[in-house]
């Protein structure tokens, strides 16, 4: 019976029937929506793309951390979006854009302390060159985006005797300090 009711009516009667009771049902953020309203399709494929570009960017932001692990001092944490839930258009898009500024944010951090690591590189090259211009100059290993506890020193030759007579060298330390006993 269902079925040659369904033959009489044409289908784009069909159609409207159907978008018309898509239409009423609830939407995404709890109002219930009007007739008449069409809640596409548009908005699940700009859901997916809004959900593709954070995570490019939580993975760009992976691959940073990676590539500058031994640095400190750069938040790489990613805050959650409020708990589980489904998030709206509006909320991916804030979220999205919170991604975005932080990349940029540490993107400028790590060139900037580069750069500095780049110029204290250079530091030392000129100190090996010529000590005598750089006198009591210390450059540790962190100074130039390095793990271990080696530091660069220009120091006289031979204490205050090697001070007078302007003979400095650049002394390259042993390493990190000894561990310290519990003092038992």
């Amino acid at each position: 019976m269902a079925a040659t009711a369904m033959e009489g009516q044409a289908l784009p009667d069909l159609l409207e029937k159907a978008r018309d009771r898509t239409a009423t049902q609830w939407g995404g953020d709890g109002a219930r929506l009007t007739p008449g309203i069409e809640v596409g399709l548009d908005e699940r494929g700009a859901r997916a793309e809004l959900r593709r570009q954070i995570g490019r960017m939580e993975r760009d932001l992976a691959e940073l951390f990676a590539s500058t692990y031994p640095r400190a001092g750069i938040d790489w944490t990613v805050a959650a979006a409020g708990g589980p839930r489904v998030l709206g258009l509006a909320d991916l898009e804030r979220v999205r854009d919170g991604l975005a500024n932080r990349l940029a944010e540490v993107r400028t951090e790590v060139a900037r302390r580069a750069d500095v690591a780049e110029q204290n590189r250079g530091l030392i090259e000129r100190m090996i060159a010529d000590p005598a211009d750089y006198h009591w100059v210390k450059v540790g290993n962190e100074d130039i985006g390095e793990r271990e506890c080696l530091h660069w020193h220009t120091r006289p030759r031979w204490g205050i005797l090697g001070m007078l007579l302007g003979w400095w060298r650049v002394k390259l330390s042993s390493g990190c300090p000894l561990a310290t006993g519990l003092g038992t």
